[in-house]
């Protein structure tokens, strides 16, 4: 991959599968997903280093076939995913955990890859290797921003989800299983329905109300909602729909957009806002347990196969998706 050249610096390569060296494991992977974050890699916009002619994407799931000697974690057989930040752990985000999948470190777009056995999850049983290629980033972020705050969702809380991105479908399906009430917003009427089949309880259209703080106030008899997920970089309207002493889950702006905040807006709303940086794989770990628990299924748009990977880009930069965009390595 050519860092810059965007999707047309994609390209194929050959080479033998290295041998795992101490505490490494092989992984032949069958399904990668696509996010946000991997068209800012190719494009050159990515806010962390990526190295040169990077294997990309950082999501993937598969199955281990070789292990490096003093590997306990996992064997032959096991059914696996890679955590993004494979030092990332447990605890708060370090500068030592910046290595990353897909950026600094090759990525799972290829048939076997080789990673530290420490970035390794199993995935729940019930699901797909095209299911679980899902969960790395969209989901664990997903979770990060509902339950990483040290106080979580609780039951009968209001959460507000932006959009039908993969990080705000994880969202709502995981804000519904921890007993919330879910707002979701659209911009496009042909998702509403979907968004509520999906399990939201209210969804207000963008487009049809710009002011859409307004109308959440309403649906919240004007106390706000607990916690917002955003997304989309429209952080004072977030605030503006945030109820005293709510909190803010900052994942970043798909538009590319950032807007500047008033900090008297910032007192006003009297609430927490946390940047989400993915997250470790002790929270991997619990949401996988969640997901196995309540049998959650991820939301998938469309397949591709491994030579059409390009074409699975084109389609999720322009396509507008409804769930996650899979490239099949198998």
């Amino acid at each position: 991959m050519t860092t810059g050249a965007g999707i047309d610096g994609l390209s194929l390569r050959s080479d033998e599968p290295r041998s795992p060296a101490p505490g490494e494991v092989v992984v032949a992977v069958h399904a990668t997903s696509l996010s946000f974050r991997e068209l800012l890699v190719l494009r050159g916009q990515y806010v962390l280093p990526v190295k040169p002619d990077v294997i990309p994407i950082s999501d993937g799931a598969g199955e281990v076939v070789a292990v490096g000697t003093g590997v306990r974690r996992v064997r032959p057989g096991d059914q696996v995913a890679a955590t993004l930040f494979p030092s990332w752990l447990d605890g708060p985000f370090r500068p030592s955990h910046l290595p990353q999948l897909g950026g600094s470190l090759d990525g799972m777009l290829t048939e076997f890859a080789v990673l530290p056995e420490a970035a390794l999850v199993p995935i729940p049983e019930h699901l797909s290797y095209a299911e679980a290629a899902t969960l790395p980033c969209a989901a664990v972020t997903a979770w990060n921003a509902l339950t990483g705050d040290g106080r979580g969702v609780r039951r009968g809380q209001t959460v507000l989800t932006l959009g039908s991105g993969g990080v705000s479908l994880f969202a709502l399906q995981f804000a519904k299983l921890l007993g919330a009430r879910v707002i979701a917003t659209t911009g496009r009427a042909d998702k509403e329905q979907r968004l509520r089949d999906l399990g939201a309880d209210e969804v207000v259209n963008y487009r049809d109300v710009p002011d859409w703080h307004i109308a959440v106030r309403e649906l919240t008899a004007g106390q706000g909602v607990d916690r917002v997920v955003d997304v989309a970089g429209t952080l004072e309207q977030s605030l503006r729909s945030v109820a005293i002493d709510g909190h803010v889950a900052f994942v970043g702006s798909v538009t590319g957009a950032w807007p500047s905040i008033d900090p008297r807006l910032l007192f006003g709303a009297a609430a927490t806002i946390r940047a989400v940086t993915v997250g470790s794989r002790a929270q991997f770990v619990e949401m996988n347990h969640t997901i196995a628990a309540h049998h959650l299924k991820p939301v998938i748009d469309r397949v591709f196969p491994f030579e059409e990977a390009a074409a699975a880009y084109r389609y999720y930069e322009s396509g507008n998706p409804f769930g996650k965009v899979i490239i099949a390595t198998r």
